[in-house]
């Protein structure tokens, strides 16, 4: 999220405790404060559009595909609402596989659970829809043979759930870029400090003690 958007955070000013002197204040940006969009916002479909990631695409690279601009990488997360990117972007394929070998080691293909797969009917009618959570021992009745019983079973390795944990990431929301210079200028606004016992200005604010 670079320069760009710190550059647009208000500054505070804070006692140095490495000192006693009185007035012996240092300045440092407010990470604290962070504009979100608003709730009806985030659902009004003019304002969005939806995105695909692609594998090993990063939020600067989506920035320059959607607004022109890498440094704006900033407003992809907050339209997207990814407040931690390591753990909510998704991973490339490759970065994927390396963090699976180092986390699950010789069981990267063990199986970590068991899930239905769909089942119908010599009609065509759907009996046992697929991913339920089951035991390997599960069966139900053949629905055109009721003296069978099947095991519509598949196992799910730690690497495959990994990979489908990470490919939910892909799909997100994005704002328009017609609204871009709009958005702009309400962050800014949304930043700023309003009048208060520590207000110094517009950009600055100075904290008791």
């Amino acid at each position: 999220m670079a320069n760009h958007y710190f550059k647009s955070l208000p500054d505070i000013q804070y006692r140095n405790p490495l000192t006693n002197i009185e007035n012996d204040y240092v300045t440092a940006k407010n990470l604290f404060t962070r504009a979100k969009v608003r709730d009806d916002v985030l659902t009004a479909v003019t304002f969005l559009r939806s995105y695909t990631i692609e594998d090993g695409e990063r939020p600067m690279d989506v920035a320059e595909t959607m607004y022109g601009d890498p440094l704006y990488d900033w407003i992809v997360l907050i339209t997207a609402n990814i407040i931690n990117v390591r753990n909510d972007w998704p991973m490339s394929s490759k970065t994927l596989y390396e963090y699976c070998v180092n986390k699950y080691g010789g069981d990267l293909n063990a199986t970590k659970y068991y899930e239905t797969t769909e089942v119908k009917d010599n009609n065509g009618r759907l009996i046992l829809a697929s991913g339920y959570k089951v035991d390997k021992s599960f069966t139900i009745r053949d629905p055109d043979s009721f003296n069978i019983n099947l095991n519509p079973v598949l196992g799910i390795t730690n690497f495959l759930d990994e990979t489908r944990n990470n490919e939910k990431k892909r799909n997100i929301k994005l704002m328009r870029k017609e609204f871009l210079t709009q958005f702009l200028l309400d962050h800014q606004e949304a930043v700023e400090y309003k009048p208060s016992s520590q207000y110094q200005s517009r950009k600055l604010k100075k904290a008791k003690g």
